[in-house]
Formats: C-alpha cells, sequence, structure tokens
C-alpha cells in the first residue's frame, strides 16, 4: 500500500495532536502508534511510514503551539477533543440562566420541505443534549407553514406506508434523540389566527395593502406606509377580510410594528402572515382550507412561548430573526426565551443544500436524497455512517459561534475507530472490463484450502475455511482486478511471486488470454514476509456471491466470498485492502453494498 495524501494527511494530524498536548513537541513513536492503531495496515509499509512521520514531526515541531492549534483548528476542529485529557465523556457547557427554569425545555423545529442533512444534525444533538443533561424535555415541531416557497414534502418514497414527515423523523431518531412531545405548525392554524386577532387589538400589527416596491420605499426611507395609523377596529375588519380570502395573493399582508429606524431594513414592519393563492398552492396536508399564513417568525415565535420553549438553539443567520420575534413578544407581553447561535457546520467538498440538491435531482446530476456524494443524514447512513460518530463531533464542537468544517477524512476517520472492531473482514475481487475478474490458474498443487478469522482482533467471533477445488493438481480463483492490470495493462512480469491471502504463495510462469499461469510455491507465511511478496485477495471461482459496489463516483461489480450472503441488511463489513461498506440490499442474487470510506 502506497504512502498516498491520504496518510500523508493522517500524519500531519496526529502530528499536531501529539504536539498540542505536549507542549508543542510532538513525539515520533506516539504518532506512530496512533496512526497504526487507527490504520493496523499500514504496518505493512513500516518503514516508509517512519520516514514520513519523522519528517512531518520536525515540520510540525518548528511552529509555535499557536501555529499548530490555529493549523489544527483550520483543517481539523473536531479533532481538537483528542488534545485534551479524555476524562470520561465530552460534555457541553451549560446554558446560560438555567437556574431560572424549573424545567428547561428545548425543541428542534425543521421546516419539511426535504431532508435533514449533516448540519441539520448540530441542532438535533444539541437540543436533545442539553435536555437530557439538565432533565427537561425535548420537542420535535415540523414548521410547514409556507405551502408556496418552502413547500413540505410528504413522502420520500412512495411505495411505503409512512405517515407524512416520516423520513425526518426517521433521522432524528436515527441520531438518538428521542422527543417528549410532537407538534406540527399547520395542525395549529387556527391558534395562529387567533393570536394575530389578539395582537392587532393590542395595535402590535396592522393589514398592509401596498404593492411591494411602494412599502420598500417607505421601508427604506424610514417613513411608515399610509396604512400603519390605522386604528384597530379598521385593522380588524381588514383582517377578516384576509382570512374569508377577499384579497388575492401579494394583495395584502399583516405586519408587525417595529421600530421604523432600526438600521436593518428587513426587521422594519415585518410580515406576519400572507395570502397564498391556495387553488395553486394547496397545503399538501390540509389542502385549501386557509387563505392566509403565518411567516416562520410569527409561527415560531408563537409555538416558543406557548410550549414554554427556554432555549433556542440555533444558526446565526437567525440572529435577525431574534430581533423581529423580539417585537412580537414585546406587543404580547411574553418573556422571550434564551437564544444562542452557533456557527454554520459545513462537511468540505460535500453538498447540503437542500435547494441546491434538489435542482441537481431534477437534472439527473444525482439519483435521490441518498446519492453517496451528498451530506444528507440518509445518504451518511446509507453509507454506513455511524450516529455516535456524527455525535460525537457535535458535541465536541459544541455551541460554539464558530463556523467548523469538517473534512470527510477525518468523518471517516472517527467513524473508522467505531467500524473497526465491529465489522468482519471478507475478501472482495473486482471485475475486469471483460466481465468477470482476472483468473489465476495454479498448477503443481494437491489441495487448496485457507482459514480465515472475521476479525484478526477478535478470534472469538470465529473463521471460515475456503476450499478451492483442484483437478490433476490443478486449481482456478479469481483475483482483483486492480492487482493484475494498470489501466488494462498488465503489470505483473513473468517470475512475479504473490502471496494469496490466507493461502499459498506462487510465482507467474506464462499468461494466457485474460488468464495468468502460476505455479505454487508453499505456503511458507515466513517466505512471503522476508520477501516481502505482495499480498493479494481472492475468491473462489465456483464458489462465490454476486456484489455491486455504490462509490460516490461510480459503481464497481465484483464477486465476494461466499460467505458474505449470510449477512444481514445494515450490515457494516471491511474488505480487506479496499474500505468499508455496508449491505444495503439484496437483489437478484446480488448483495449491494454502499461504499463508507476505507
Amino acid at each position: 500500500m502506497s504512502l498516498d495524501e491520504e496518510i500523508k494527511k493522517l500524519t500531519l494530524k496526529h502530528a499536531l495532536l501529539n504536539a498540542i498536548k505536549f507542549n508543542g513537541k510532538a513525539k515520533p513513536d506516539a504518532v506512530i502508534s496512533k496512526i497504526l492503531s487507527e490504520r493496523p495496515e499500514f504496518r505493512q509499509q513500516i518503514r516508509a511510514l517512519i520516514d514520513l512521520v519523522k519528517q512531518t514531526v520536525d515540520k510540525v515541531n518548528s511552529m509555535t503551539i499557536n501555529e499548530q492549534k490555529d493549523m489544527l483548528m483550520q483543517i481539523w476542529p473536531e479533532a481538537l477533543y483528542e488534545t485534551k485529557e479524555e476524562k470520561g465523556e465530552k460534555k457541553l457547557p451549560p446554558l446560560p440562566n438555567a437556574q431560572k427554569y424549573k424545567l428547561i425545555v428545548t425543541r428542534f423545529a425543521p421546516n419539511p420541505d426535504g431532508p435533514l442533512h449533516l448540519g441539520s444534525a448540530r441542532p438535533i444533538i444539541l437540543s436533545y443534549e442539553y435536555a437530557k443533561m439538565y432533565k427537561g424535555k425535548f420537542i420535535l415541531r415540523f414548521e410547514d407553514t409556507d405551502p408556496k416557497q418552502k413547500r413540505p414534502i410528504l413522502f420520500i418514497d412512495k411505495s411505503t406506508e409512512k405517515k407524512e414527515y416520516d423520513y425526518i423523523r426517521r433521522d432524528v431518531e436515527w441520531l438518538g434523540a428521542k422527543w417528549d412531545e410532537e407538534y406540527i405548525q399547520s395542525d395549529r392554524m387556527d391558534i395562529y389566527l387567533r393570536l394575530a386577532k389578539e395582537l392587532i387589538e393590542h395595535n402590535g400589527a396592522y393589514v398592509c395593502t401596498c404593492e411591494q416596491e411602494t412599502f420598500k420605499k417607505f421601508r427604506d426611507s424610514s417613513k411608515p406606509c399610509p396604512h400603519r395609523n390605522h386604528d384597530i377596529q379598521t385593522n380588524l375588519e381588514l383582517w377578516e377580510k384576509m382570512v374569508e380570502g377577499h384579497f388575492t395573493e401579494g394583495s395584502a399582508v399583516l405586519r408587525i410594528k417595529t421600530d421604523l429606524s432600526h438600521p436593518d431594513p428587513s426587521i422594519r414592519d415585518w410580515v406576519a402572515f400572507r395570502v397564498v393563492n391556495i387553488k395553486k398552492y394547496p397545503h399538501p396536508r390540509i389542502g385549501r382550507k386557509y387563505f392566509v399564513w403565518p411567516t416562520y417568525n410569527f409561527a415560531a415565535g408563537v409555538d416558543d412561548h406557548l410550549m414554554g420553549i427556554t432555549h433556542v438553539l440555533r444558526a446565526k443567520e437567525h440572529l435577525s430573526n431574534t430581533i423581529k420575534q423580539s417585537y412580537l413578544y414585546k406587543h404580547m407581553g411574553w418573556t422571550m426565551p434564551e437564544v444562542i447561535n452557533f456557527g454554520r457546520m459545513k462537511l468540505e467538498g460535500v453538498i447540503l443544500s437542500k435547494s441546491k440538491i434538489r435542482t441537481g435531482i431534477s437534472k439527473g446530476e444525482y439519483y435521490g436524497w441518498d446519492d453517496p456524494r451528498l451530506g444528507t443524514l440518509m445518504a451518511l447512513r446509507r453509507r454506513g455512517i455511524l450516529p455516535e460518530t456524527i455525535r460525537e463531533i457535535i458535541i465536541d464542537i459544541g455551541p460554539k459561534p464558530v463556523e467548523a468544517t469538517i473534512s470527510w477524512a477525518n468523518l471517516a476517520a472517527l467513524n473508522r475507530k467505531r467500524l473497526e472492531p465491529i465489522a468482519n473482514r471478507y475478501m472482495f475481487v473486482r471485475n475486469a472490463p471483460w466481465g468477470e475478474p482476472p483468473k489465476i490458474i495454479i498448477t503443481d498443487i494437491e489441495t487448496l484450502e485457507a482459514h480465515l478469522p472475521f476479525h484478526p482482533n477478535y478470534p472469538e467471533r470465529g473463521s471460515r475455511i475456503l476450499k478451492i477445488e483442484t483437478i490433476n493438481k490443478t486449481a482456478s480463483i479469481y483475483v482483483d482486478y486492480t492487482d493484475i492490470y494498470n489501466n488494462n495493462k498488465i503489470k505483473i512480469t513473468q517470475g512475479s511471486e504473490f502471496r494469496l491471502m490466507g493461502l499459498t504463495n506462487i510465482k507467474v510462469t506464462s499468461f494466457k488470454e485474460k488468464e495468468i499461469i502460476a505455479e505454487n510455491i508453499g505456503n511458507d507465511l515466513e517466505y512471503a514476509k522476508n520477501k516481502g511478496l505482495p499480498i493479494i485477495q481472492w475468491v473462489p471461482i465456483n464458489n462465490n456471491t454476486k456484489i455491486k459496489m455504490i462509490m460516490p463516483e461510480q459503481i464497481i461489480h465484483g464477486l465476494g466470498e461466499p460467505l458474505l450472503s449470510n449477512i444481514t441488511i445494515n450490515t457494516p463489513v471491511q474488505f480487506y485492502r479496499f474500505g468499508f461498506a455496508r449491505l444495503d440490499s439484496i437483489i437478484d442474487n446480488t448483495l449491494v453494498f454502499y461504499y463508507s470510506h476505507d
């Protein structure tokens, strides 16, 4: 295995971590130990690894400790947890003013206009963990009051008999967040209409029939529009007409009275309700029942109050929304909840934007919301990323206001630590362009039998025996295409020697079309080690399993060991010298795996 860019990045990460832990000076032995515990297969290239580690440690040790921390924070913010003394599980910092409240109540409030992504996991896990920390209550609330711009999606898979919005419930459950109460805002429309009327009666809102551009001129010049000073009774009458459907879309809105001189123009008299053309945009859940619909800030502000939310954890992009909602609370005489704004969380090189994903799917660039190139939770779950891995990252980053970009390499590294002890090892060989994998015919062999443990570190799991049929002292096996060919050109020569994993040592004697002839040169493992023979995997020709491997950028077909047919859906496995994968389905006797990472 070559020391490619990934192992260089892994070496740099552990050199930085070790240096920060020991006052700016990393120790090569400690770095090597960390790398091998994470990637034990690199023991085969230990000499090259030692040289690389020494070079990297020298470079890191020449930096100041602040430069080391800056580099680690910039490239791997989630890895900083390794620089701390691990005295038990990492904990979140205390909530502000928690002592003021008898019961801490948090919520996760998604707009169900598409599946959740990695960024969504941050408010889910933080809100749930804080509620659990304080023995409080965690609420799941679907904010689906925009049937036009952010139209809710009821079903992702219409072939299943799932309830509406189950695709979000499934993601939240997968992350281990158990909610105590659930609400759907489209079921609460009568509450919003009633409180809008109360707000008008408190002289905190008015019906505006200005054209959009006309109102914008008033707003930008910090002047009231002509409707702002209408008396309460006039506004109540106009509001009733809005509710009864006498206004067309865009002809009337209900505005919250705010400070017209506020430096942010978007806050000035923001819209609380708007008319929606329900013939064109009926709500997917409740159809054409309502002519007016609340905006996010009105519905969310009302529900946070009525549901007793004490702490709202959301991204910094909602800073202006907090200000907008404060005017609603002031008019109604309510107390604002504590609001904690954290930075966005991104996955390096992976699309998280729902609008971009939706556009990509419509153009055929992605085949669905669970395309392995995407950062949706359903895509990560399908790839075999464990929820514990995501939780670990989010708990470590916490509710910090800074943005955090998670590299895929480090997400994979953390996930690998959790998969490594639970995933059994199997052999998998890729097909050649002509269809089947390359074939090796072994001569001068009496019997051929391999004893392979399911996991080298857990002998109690047992092992399997793979027997190769021999006829006239000849046996045939399939091997991986990439071990024999490079760009469709054969890369081995006559006399090349290999060790077939767990089986025997062979020497290439001749070539036929699409076949290699090799002689058996004994099963001496020490001989293979002393000569540094490449170890290649293989599968029997007459007893194997068809495999379809879905990768982020391609689909690979090949063959695997026969016992793979016994594993169950969702089982993670590690294919030797290929990587981790998760069994997704079985179609026409073919095992369909989703590739996780190496």
